[in-house]
């Protein structure tokens, strides 16, 4: 096989954004992702890119944002501490419509602690950490393969929204080694921002039928003001009502209308199965393991593995629920997805759950051992 190589999570994660087009990185190192900004400091230069330490997570944030305004694609990565200081600014680009890249590679928390340990707890900061009604794409690899095309389709639905795209990794999976094979060059597709027709009219103007405006840089010709205030067409703010309702919704409006587009998961052996496993991430790996000792048993169990956890795939999750006994969330948490599928499971059939907030991962005998329980 061509180009496969050894690579741990995190350092796939920088060559999937390279291979997107990301040429700015802005960062401040923070464990379980430090490795993130250690590979873009050393490749980005490589490739005409630029790497940029800043003085901490808000600034790489603004700074990422600034880049992306200028018309290059931008990433920067953190861990739970640190994605809680880029939410104000993740805020401002989901309002200003400016996409760019934001690396979560989740550790246990809360506060700081325990920075070297596997945990999922930013699945609801991933959703709501924000404040105000916002768009969000949050994507979640469990192989270290994906790493790399995840991070690439963060990128392309990044540009393709005029949205800013989290891609939740955790420290199962950033700092997991295994081999991959390296997709050609020109094999995936990328996706890159559109130029508006006419570089005269309102930089928030949407073409007929569109619901996300093109997107000109700075410097390209098009006069425009960027602010986080609710705003008109030219970018300028506003205090009417009916703007603010129609931009909001608009905002929503382009991932709501668009599901079918943006939505992944991952099904393993659905069609039969009495027990249907629920997971994401690297409790994912754990999962696959548990499935394959419980199927030598003799006993129906299958894998629902969201790859794009918001927005959640919430019509396949219950048209499969009708089909089970029984779902078992498992997660390293205290059960945020868990809320997510009790809101769409609801009385189908029962739910058991399994989480780990102590900093180790959830084995597959512990995984079974609820499956079991009946």
């Amino acid at each position: 096989m061509k180009n496969v190589k050894l690579m741990q999570g995190n350092q796939a994660c920088v060559e999937g954004a390279l291979a997107a087009g990301c040429r700015f990185y802005a960062g401040y190192p923070i464990t379980p992702s430090t490795e993130i900004a250690e590979g873009c400091a050393a490749r980005l230069p490589q490739v005409g890119g630029r790497f940029i330490q800043m003085e901490d997570e808000i600034a790489s944030c603004a700074a990422a944002i600034g880049a992306s305004a200028a018309g290059v694609k931008a990433m920067t990565a953190t861990s739970g501490p640190g994605f809680s200081l880029k939410q104000e600014n993740l805020g401002y680009a989901c309002l200003t419509e400016i996409p760019f890249v934001l690396v979560d590679v989740q550790r246990a928390g809360p506060s700081t602690g325990l920075p070297t340990s596997p945990s999922q707890g930013d699945v609801m900061q991933a959703r709501w950490g924000t404040h105000g009604d916002h768009p969000v794409i949050a994507l979640s690899p469990s192989t270290v393969e994906e790493c790399y095309t995840l991070c690439v389709r963060a990128f392309n639905l990044s540009e393709k929204y005029r949205t800013p795209v989290i891609f939740l990794m955790d420290e199962i999976v950033g700092h997991l080694r295994e081999s991959i094979q390296i997709p050609e060059e020109g094999s995936l597709e990328i996706v890159n921002r559109t130029m508006p027709k006419d570089l005269n009219a309102p930089a928030y103007e949407c073409e007929p039928g569109s619901l996300i405006p093109s997107f000109a840089p700075f410097g390209h010709g098009q006069r425009y003001n960027v602010t986080g205030l609710i705003h008109a067409k030219d970018g300028f703010p506003t205090n009417s009502t009916e703007i603010a309702h129609n931009q909001v919704k608009r905002l929503m409006a382009k991932i709501d209308e668009n599901l079918d587009d943006i939505l992944s998961w991952e099904e393993k052996d659905t069609e039969d199965a009495d027990v249907l496993l629920v997971c994401y991430g690297g409790t994912a790996r754990s999962a696959y393991s548990a499935m394959e000792d419980l199927q030598k048993e003799g006993i129906k169990v299958g894998l629902f593995r969201p790859i794009t956890i918001w927005p959640f795939p919430a019509k396949r999750l219950e048209e499969l629920s009708r089909k089970v006994k029984k779902v078992v969330v498992a997660e390293h948490n205290n059960g945020q997805i868990l809320l997510e599928v009790e809101r769409v499971v609801k009385n189908n059939c029962k739910i058991d759950f399994i989480g780990k907030v102590n900093g180790t991962v959830i084995t597959p005998d512990e995984i079974a051992n609820v499956v079991k329980e009946g």
